[in-house]
């Protein structure tokens, strides 16, 4: 009794390789489903390979440090909140676990919101080890905003259960006594960064959900602090909030011309 389409296209799903797929005997059925599972499983098997690749690519910085020192246990930093208006900036450390492989993690701009929930429980389940870091309105209207990010930064790392031997930090040298490297966009350049930019804006999103029901009106919960027509009309309509930065135009305006 010949196979259905149904039992056929769960063997093809099983394939894990273009050689496998390649050698199936299902090629010879003319049936419009096999072939249909045969195209599919073949572009998803494509896709595979390529993130795989991408995946190892991203790996280049923590290889060159391994061969170096197999020991090494090196740190991904990466901060969320930079940009908005409001709230405050929000760093990531994370030390990868040693057979990690989240093939498709990718630097958090380049996530769906699905992508970044699932790896945000993937990491957060096997990382060695993984801390946050905030500096808040205040700090960065009184140090500006790349010193309060090297603040964020740097309370992270000290937050760690274990002191690492390498940092892998995005666009950034910190003032801590680690070796380092600054890597400009190393959110999509490292593994490690990239991880800890999702964790960064997973904490950063939800933090910010908080504020839009402390402060509502602003649509903190979408926009997350940045200057979006929203966000903009709610200050006009309901001025400014202890969470805005007062250093940040057009805040910094408003409050100059209030005074006058």
């Amino acid at each position: 009794m010949s196979k259905t389409v149904k039992e056929i296209r769960s063997e093809i799903a099983r394939l894990d390789s273009l050689e496998a797929l390649a050698q199936c005997e299902f090629h010879q059925d003319e049936r419009i489903g096999v072939q249909k599972a045969l195209l599919q499983r073949r572009k998803a098997l494509i896709k595979l390979e390529e993130e795989q690749d991408k995946y190892r690519q991203m790996l280049k910085f923590e290889d060159e440090i391994l061969q170096n020192n197999s020991t090494a246990q090196i740190c991904g930093i990466d901060e969320v909140g930079r940009g908005p208006l409001a709230g405050p900036v929000v760093a990531c450390a994370v030390i990868l676990n040693a057979d990690h492989e989240y093939i498709g993690l990718n630097d958090s701009k380049k996530l769906s919101a699905k992508k970044r929930a699932f790896y945000e429980k993937e990491l957060k389940a096997k990382l060695l080890d993984y801390a946050f870091g905030i500096a808040n309105v205040e700090e960065i209207d009184k140090n500006n905003i790349y010193k309060a990010t090297q603040i964020a930064m740097c309370r992270a790392v000290n937050q760690l259960r274990y002191r690492p031997s390498n940092l892998l930090v995005d666009a950034m040298t910190l003032p801590i006594d680690i070796n380092q490297d600054a890597l400009v966009k190393g959110d999509s350049k490292s593994i490690s960064i990239a991880a800890a930019s999702i964790l960064a804006k997973e904490y950063r999103d939800r933090l910010m959900k908080e504020l839009d029901t402390k402060y509502p009106g602003y649509d903190f919960a979408n926009n997350v602090g940045y200057g979006t027509k929203k966000h903009l009309e709610g200050i006009d309509k309901l001025g400014i909030t202890p969470v805005h930065r007062k250093t940040f135009e057009p805040i910094k305006s408003i409050i100059a011309n209030s005074q006058n």
